[in-house]
């Protein structure tokens, strides 16, 4: 599925390995409240590797559901729900407690932890949703934040959705 271009995103012991094909659809910093709450519960794990930044978000690459596979160590991820109706799943690799992507259950994307693609990762492009940083950090002004989900956020998720539809 990949080429030798192509980043792995790969647990800390490197037991599961997920394939991507193509650029990610947006590489973001979240500061929401689940992914805040979330992250503290993977980090909470035995051995976990740190989820949060030190400025209180959790960077992701957005991936297309048709555009990544787990090719090695799927029997040992494991799905944690913050509430057990959330729409949201966080997969864990359990071999090292290793956060690998978040499921937004109703999407058509995947969020993968950009810790996973190590020094290949493709770098952000925004930080959303920093009206609920930590008040006691500072949020860095390498890239656009916004307080919310801005325009752009959601209209690179709608052309990705479209190019799905499309078969492009």
């Amino acid at each position: 599925m990949t080429t030798a271009n192509q980043p792995i995103a790969r647990c800390a012991c490197g037991s599961v390995e997920l394939e991507v094909i193509g650029s990610p659809i947006l590489g973001a910093a979240c500061y929401c409240d689940d992914c805040q709450e979330g992250a503290r519960q993977i980090e909470a794990l035995p051995n976990a590797r740190p989820v949060l930044g030190a400025d209180g978000g959790t960077e992701y690459l957005l991936y297309r559901k048709d555009r990544m596979r787990c090719s090695k160590g799927g029997d040992l991820m494991l799905d944690y729900k913050i509430k057990t109706e959330s729409p949201t799943k966080r997969v864990v690799a359990t071999c090292c407690n290793s956060a690998m992507f978040l499921d937004f259950q109703k999407g058509h994307w995947f969020s993968v932890y950009r810790a996973r693609f190590g020094d290949n990762a493709p770098p952000l492009q925004m930080r959303i949703q920093t009206k609920f940083k930590p008040e006691n950090c500072d949020i860095p002004n390498d890239v656009p934040s916004y307080a919310t989900y801005p325009f752009k956020f959601v209209a690179k998720l709608m052309a990705a959705r479209v190019a799905m539809l499309v078969g492009r």
